[in-house]
């Protein structure tokens, strides 16, 4: 199963490096200049660099385990963005 959305920003870089640093701590995360992958123990989350922001993707192979990912993952983007004033973010069915 399968989640995307984006979440636009001019701080995207900055947003992904500091999400892949802090989450580096805890799990396995990949990295390059323009894409983060976290490995989870209930799945991966994708944070990808667009031109006019992030697109992320969250998976996991059931329902319960996808929704915590996702919330793991937006709660900590919203918390590190909080500068821009975010609004909750609209995810949908890849």
């Amino acid at each position: 199963m399968q989640l995307t959305a984006t979440f636009p920003t001019e701080r995207g870089p900055a947003l992904m490096g500091t999400m892949a640093k802090h989450f580096g701590h805890k799990i396995q995360v990949e990295a390059s200049d323009t894409r983060a992958r976290l490995h989870f123990a209930a799945g991966t989350a994708t944070i990808a660099l667009t031109p006019t922001g992030l697109h992320l993707t969250v998976e996991a192979p059931e329902a319960e385990p996808l929704d915590m990912l996702r919330g793991v993952v937006e709660s900590h983007l919203l918390r590190f963005a909080h500068r821009e004033a975010p609004h909750p973010l609209d995810w949908q069915a890849a």
